[in-house]
């Protein structure tokens, strides 16, 4: 009883100082205020009582501040609280390394003020920052998610970052419209945080025109929307597929991607499904082949990026016969958790990797 009622206290605590976080956060002049009051206290404490107050205790009111104040009033949060602490230094009698820690102070100071002067040029102050960038990632990973399909299909996607960042410049979108499941694996050109920015704006747009646009006019409609960002040498690379989920019957276009790879459960072989085209963003109006097939009880579509196959030591055929020697030992588990196995054992270190699988199960 009494542990549980510590647990509940310490649960409140961590609420009001949460909620006081974000009320500082939103009134900077408030923050600015409190971390002032709170600068000249630790001073004012570190005078009177010299054995059991530190003066190094200033640089916490100074780095609270580095993440909850604007740049002008971090500027005069600093220079309140270094000339706080060389005066409680230079104050006090004894040999006492008091150039030492003026000098400390001022270089916390400044890499404080640094750092504030970095996010001050988006005009978001303190931790804001990096908050967005969460939330930008999190809507990226958000839209990559399959939506649900009836029985007797199962679909899994993977991603991941080169170097384990938490951006990447491969994607995917999808929908279901009329009893057509529409997915587009898109390789942006960079990997990792460099290409993560364009990722999640190709993402949005990609994403609305999936499901709005025909399934043959969706690569031209997103090599016409490439073109209107005037990137200078960045392109796309995309794999499309539209399956009726009734039939199974499915359509692949291809825009500079490796191919998608069928498993055909009847006769245990794999079939590269490829399909011509440039890439996105390079030629004003392009031309994309189509490759059609069917799926049948059992039979699975693998679409992937070019770090699943390539290095700089392997080509894409021989990277494509790894890739399904990897896939085979998946076929008696029905392809379940395949996704993040694949991605995991067959992903190259230095290349963002993705992969998606659609499975038409033989047991609905």
């Amino acid at each position: 009883m009494r542990w549980s009622g510590g647990l509940t206290l310490v649960r409140r605590i961590g609420r009001r100082v949460e909620a006081l976080a974000r009320r500082a956060r939103r009134s900077h002049r408030l923050a600015f205020f409190a971390l002032a009051v709170m600068s000249l206290v630790c001073a004012v404490l570190s005078m009177l009582l010299r054995t059991y107050v530190p003066a190094s205790l200033l640089l916490v009111p100074l780095l609270l501040g580095g993440l909850l104040l604007r740049f002008r009033e971090l500027v005069a949060l600093t220079v309140i609280t270094v000339s706080a602490g060389s005066y409680v230094v230079l104050s006090r009698p004894g040999p006492v390394p008091r150039t030492g820690f003026v000098l400390v102070m001022v270089i916390v100071g400044w890499i404080v003020l640094t750092s504030a002067k970095v996010r001050s040029r988006l005009g978001v102050p303190g931790t804001r920052g990096e908050s967005m960038l969460m939330e930008l990632r999190d809507t990226l990973t958000a839209q990559g998610e399959l939506p649900p399909l009836p029985g007797g299909w199962r679909a899994e996607v993977a991603i991941q970052s080169a170097g384990g960042s938490s951006f990447s410049g491969d994607f995917v979108v999808s929908t279901v419209r009329d009893h057509v499941l529409e997915v587009a694996l898109v390789d942006v050109s960079g990997k990792g945080i460099d290409a993560g920015t364009r990722a999640l704006l190709l993402s949005g747009a990609f994403g609305g025109l999936l499901g709005v646009v025909p399934a043959e006019a969706f690569l031209w409609s997103a090599n016409r929307y490439l073109r209107r960002q005037d990137w200078d040498d960045d392109f796309a690379t995309v794999v499309h597929v539209a399956v009726d989920l009734r039939t199974g019957e499915f359509d692949v276009r291809t825009a500079g991607h490796p191919p998608a790879i069928q498993f055909d459960a009847w006769s245990g072989r794999w079939q590269t499904r490829d399909a011509e085209g440039p890439l996105l963003g390079l030629v004003e109006a392009p031309e994309f082949k189509v490759n059609s097939g069917v799926l049948k009880p059992g039979d699975a579509l693998f679409l992937y990026s070019d770090g699943m196959v390539e290095t700089p030591r392997r080509d894409i055929g021989r990277g494509t016969d790894r890739l399904t020697g990897h896939a085979e030992r998946l076929v008696a588990h029905g392809f379940q958790g395949g996704a993040a196995e694949l991605v995991a054992t067959a992903g190259g270190p230095g290349d963002d990797s993705a992969i998606v699988i659609i499975h038409r199960m033989a047991h609905a």
